[in-house]
């Protein structure tokens, strides 16, 4: 019970940013707010987050970076979806471009933030990662698939299924306390996906975006997104994990490197 709770405390640590934008769409769904649209309410509310984070050691410069990335890679795809029709974002606002307003950025940047954060905070081990060329050609895939699916076949269960085969043998570990816990790594994929999903079913509640069969009235979100999120998940720890094994390896070599003082 004690592990149990402490991990409850460290995945609520972790959750911070998603949290603060999760209370930025409820405080603007049922408060009128003055001055700005309610878009750009949250966009200011994320940015603040943002900077409280990195001034409090909340989060670090390198999970910033991380962070960045993913928020230019989220901006990529929510102007490709809602061009598409996929959902869209019926509110106006001063920093909305092409139907796409900012602070959905954010949104990915949520996740990565919490992929960072978790890994730190629970000392995350992987085994048997992958050879670089097989993640990075699966991430690509996977990527590229989000977008070209739209006007030729959808190769997400062939996708899936050279998952399976890339990380069959690849596991995480996580402590907690003394207490190391072990599970697969395809595992812990379908696990956040879900929770994702669950996430999703929320802030479109609270009118984040809006899917095509919600404009009516708002409905469950379909379950079968929680493959997509499955999906985006692989695609963020991929890109978490090969950053990380860089840092790692450059820190290596410049120890390995003698000093300027030394004959």
């Amino acid at each position: 019970m004690r592990n149990f709770l402490r991990f409850g405390y460290l995945q609520a640590l972790s959750c911070l940013f998603p949290v603060i934008i999760f209370a930025a769409l409820a405080l603007s769904k049922f408060v009128d707010i003055p001055l700005v649209p309610r878009y750009d309410f949250i966009l200011l509310i994320c940015i603040a987050a943002q900077v409280f984070m990195l001034a409090s050691k909340l989060e670090t410069l390198d999970e910033f970076k991380v962070i960045c990335v993913f928020h230019v890679i989220g901006l990529g795809l929510e102007l490709y979806k809602v061009h598409m029709g996929s959902w869209s974002y019926p509110e106006e606002a001063y920093s909305k471009f092409f139907g796409v307003p900012l602070y959905s950025g954010f949104m990915y940047a949520s996740v990565a933030s919490y992929i960072c954060q978790a890994w730190r905070r629970m000392d995350l081990q992987i085994y048997d990662w992958p050879k670089p060329f097989f993640t990075v050609a699966i991430s690509v895939l996977i990527y590229a698939n989000f977008f070209t699916h739209h006007f030729t076949y959808d190769f997400r269960w062939i996708l899936k299924g050279l998952l399976f085969v890339i990380f069959f043998r690849t596991a995480v570990t996580f402590r907690i306390h003394q207490s190391t816990y072990k599970m697969p790594l395809i595992l812990s994929f379908l696990l956040i996906g879900f929770f994702i999903w669950i996430a999703e079913n929320l802030t479109t509640f609270l009118g984040a975006w809006q899917y095509p069969n919600q404009q009516a009235a708002w409905s469950l979100v379909h379950i079968g997104k929680i493959s997509s999120w499955f999906l985006l998940v692989i695609i963020s720890v991929i890109i978490v994990a090969q950053l990380k094994r860089v840092k790692s390896s450059l820190k290596y070599r410049v120890k390995d490197q003698p000093s300027i003082n030394e004959p």
